[in-house]
């Protein structure tokens, strides 16, 4: 968009989203942070941004992010091949030493960094950290994937409360001090429920769930959970979608107020969808 708005347009704008900063004004929005708009910088410091805005207007952000591409990256260095069964890595005990570094190590700190440098104040946690994500083996087969079994929400609150946006890595952790790689999607719709966030956005790579996958017009903008099972039967929520789609299930039945997939492609889609009437991606209710 290169057209300049005039003053006049500037205020409406401003004045459409008021009613937005009211209703998340000291309220949890959970982001689960994925996909193309981590790899693209341009969309990375755009998205930051939208974050580091929210938070300024009294929004309390939780940030909780991915890093799949990176890992498998890692790991070809490495000489290793990424494995995956039903969408899962395939975890060996030193993948798993890799995906904690990678995710806790240098992805969580170049965010925070980033956020840091565009005038936001970030702390970084991963779900190890005061035992925050509890897991357990989901299979032999995959290895140290786990499976939530416990969320400790407090390490999270903790940091909101004393203004900071949490940036939360998705390793977990068991009594035996095994550590295992959890599907970002799943933490990121476990510490909404737990948190009973207002809103869980779940950035990606479509425009949301669409009649015609190719027609970015037929956009569903809102879905009521209970149609979701239909919706499946037919074909329009399939492949990758579905269990993004279960995680935002999960999320309303845990007491998250809304629940958005929204794409992650488009630059500010989180002010979009928060602070616009129109809204960018797919409704959950």
């Amino acid at each position: 968009m290169n057209e300049k708005l005039s003053n006049a347009q500037r205020a409406k704008v401003l004045i459409e989203a008021l009613p937005y900063i009211q209703r998340y004004n000291d309220k949890i929005v959970v982001i689960k942070y994925g996909g193309n708009a981590m790899i693209n910088d341009e969309l990375k410091r755009a998205v930051m941004g939208d974050i580091i805005l929210l938070s300024l207007i009294g929004v309390k952000v939780v940030l909780v992010h991915g890093g799949g591409p990176e890992i498998s990256e890692t790991l070809a260095k490495m000489g290793k091949k990424s494995r995956f069964i039903d969408g899962l890595r395939v975890t060996d005990e030193e993948t798993a030493q890799v995906v904690q570094m990678v995710l806790a190590g240098k992805i969580s700190k170049n965010l925070v960094s980033l956020i840091g440098n565009m005038g936001g104040r970030a702390i970084g946690l991963s779900g190890i950290d005061g035992h925050m994500i509890e897991a357990r083996k989901i299979s032999d087969e995959l290895g140290f994937v786990g499976e939530i079994t416990d969320i400790d929400a407090q390490p999270i609150l903790d940091v909101l409360d004393k203004g900071y946006i949490p940036v939360i890595s998705t390793v977990g952790c068991d009594r035996e001090g095994n550590c295992y790689n959890i599907n970002a999607d799943t933490a990121a719709s476990r510490i909404a429920g737990t948190l009973k966030a207002e809103s869980f956005i779940s950035m990606t790579d479509i425009a949301g769930i669409l009649r015609d996958k190719d027609d970015p017009a037929t956009l569903i903008s809102v879905v009521n959970v209970s149609e979701a099972p239909q919706l499946m039967r037919e074909g329009l929520i399939s492949g990758g979608m579905i269990p993004k789609v279960e995680c935002c299930i999960e999320a309303i039945r845990r007491g998250v107020k809304r629940v958005f997939i929204i794409d992650g492609r488009v630059p500010h889609s989180i002010l979009i969808e928060t602070l616009t009437d129109e809204g960018i991606g797919t409704m959950f209710v």
